[in-house]
């Protein structure tokens, strides 16, 4: 499989994840995963559907240290998603709490289609699928979902989630330096845009 590596350093690698791949097994143990392929310490999770970048350390120290700058909030993560239908204002703030604990997820319209809008999304705090859950609660899931929105009840369909981990911003925790990444449109996104 082609992971495509965005950065790299003695300390780090930052890898473009492909969607439908798991960055560590669920509790069903399953053997291949991006970590297991790697062979290196993930520093935090996307979940399967999502694609985009991830930040790997090379040794448990670097791990830990990258570890705190997520848990600090210092990391800025941007997504981009296709969420279905229009959404009303260009720009808004989504506050639902997950599982009785705050989720604030801002958002910022890019471009709007027929029956769905792109969007660049920077939640700010990091519940578990957080960006899916939140979409779903003001009634625009985000395009091909399927645990969290029925396809049915929708009338655009996808073979896989529209949410894609489009950049990464942080202080690199060894070297000091500002890190900016950006991965781009996912290929996938990019086809459902220009055809759609």
């Amino acid at each position: 499989m082609n992971i495509p590596i965005i950065y790299e350093d003695d300390w780090l690698q930052v890898v473009n994840k492909p969607s439908g791949l798991l960055v560590i097994p669920t509790p069903r143990n399953e053997k291949r995963t991006l970590t297991s392929i790697l062979g290196i310490h993930p520093c935090h999770r996307l979940d399967r559907e999502t694609s985009g970048l991830i930040i790997y350390a090379k040794g448990k120290s670097a791990q830990k240290l990258m570890m705190d700058e997520f848990k600090q909030k210092r990391v800025r993560k941007t997504y981009v998603a296709i969420v279905q239908g229009n959404l009303a204002k260009n720009e808004g703030r989504i506050t639902y709490p997950i599982e009785n604990r705050s989720a604030v997820t801002n958002y910022k319209v890019i471009r709007r289609g027929k029956d769905f809008t792109l969007v660049e999304v920077m939640p700010l705090t990091g519940r578990t699928n957080q960006i899916r859950i939140h979409f779903k609660n003001i009634g625009h899931p985000i395009v091909g979902e399927t645990v969290f929105a029925f396809r049915k009840d929708f009338k655009l369909k996808a073979k896989r989630l529209c949410l894609h981990a489009k950049e990464l911003e942080f202080t690199h925790p060894i070297t000091k330096a500002k890190i900016h990444l950006d991965a781009g449109l996912d290929s996938f996104l990019q086809e459902f845009l220009n055809t759609h």
